[in-house]
């Protein structure tokens, strides 16, 4: 899918096609064809290469820089299904005329650009847009992470009551989840701190032109990210420990059943060697006595109840 985008002076977003692009324009691709690669890489003179770089879908963020573009790879964090988070890549490539979008998937960052918000965002500001960008990403990195809290809440009480496998396994996912969070955070941390550097580089004059209130952005994008990184630390040590609690807690369960069937074994099996042993054919005391197999009763009956109470007393059960 390809959509072109311009803002206008009214705070409008205007839609353009190939044949009407202008200067200050947003070209947003997403799964796109080769033709549409061919026909933004022919119009803009940017690199195919740049292009396809968000099409793998296991690249990491880092940043390219050409004579007349400069590609922003990032991460940006996306809800696969219920309960499943995972990363896609993002690349944002900035020329003289343009500002370019493209990934694999349609992402809630990118979705969140449009005319109901038009009017906090301008297509022609390439590097404020960008910046605004990287902190939606940013934002949507610690939306998601919260959500996280809350399901990993609501898990650990329902195995307090019941532990079940599906909610060994919701724990799993969501782990999963923080695993990709934390990376695709580390490598974008390292791509903001590049653009950092890059902020007074003059080969990127017209192409990365960083004013003073986007520098405020910028900070704020880092300051944004930072705290998505100790939140995903954070709750990857709950997580983690919450795992390991409940593994302890399922394992010891299992030793406390384990050592019930045993003593229950041991209780069961006396009266029957008692009566095993009485129904030997050999002589056998009581063999000749009328209320010998009541006696035989009795016995196997105060053998198990003293096995019972010496189990309990050792709290066996």
């Amino acid at each position: 899918m390809l959509q072109i985008f311009k803002s206008l002076e009214s705070g409008h977003l205007e839609e353009l096609t190939l044949k009407t692009l202008e200067k200050g324009s947003w070209i947003n691709i997403i799964d796109p064809t080769p033709y549409e690669l061919k026909m933004v890489s022919n119009l803009t003179d940017v690199e195919p290469d740049f292009l396809r770089s968000a099409l793998d879908d296991e690249e990491r963020s880092h940043i390219d820089v050409e004579d007349e573009a400069i590609m922003i790879l990032t991460n940006v964090p996306i809800v696969r299904e219920e309960e499943s988070y995972d990363t896609l890549p993002l690349a944002i490539i900035l020329t003289k005329q343009h500002i370019i979008t493209v990934c694999l998937e349609e992402t809630p960052v990118i979705s969140d650009f449009n005319e109901r918000t038009s009017r906090f965002f301008r297509t022609f500001k390439k590097t404020q847009f960008l910046f605004q960008i990287l902190y939606k990403s940013a934002t949507f990195f610690l939306r998601y992470l919260r959500q996280i809290n809350k399901l990993s809440d609501e898990i650990e009480d329902m195995l307090r009551v019941s532990m079940r496998n599906a909610e060994i396994l919701r724990l799993m996912e969501l782990q999963k989840g923080l695993t990709y969070f934390n990376a695709a955070l580390r490598s974008n941390g390292a791509v903001l701190d590049k653009l950092l550097r890059l902020r007074s580089s003059r080969t990127l004059e017209g192409i990365l032109d960083i004013y003073e209130e986007d520098e405020d952005l910028l900070e704020d994008v880092i300051i944004e990210n930072k705290q998505a990184r100790e939140m995903v630390e954070m709750y990857s040590q709950i997580l983690s420990r919450l795992a390991d609690t409940f593994s302890s807690i399922i394992s010891n369960n299992q030793n406390m059943v384990m050592k019930f069937l045993a003593a229950m074994t041991i209780i069961i099996a006396i009266p029957t060697v008692i009566s095993s042993f009485f129904g030997m054919n050999v002589p056998v005391p009581l063999a000749e006595n009328a209320e010998g197999f009541g006696i035989v009763i009795i016995i196997a009956f105060i053998a198990s109840c003293i096995s019972a109470y010496i189990f309990w007393r050792k709290r066996m059960f």
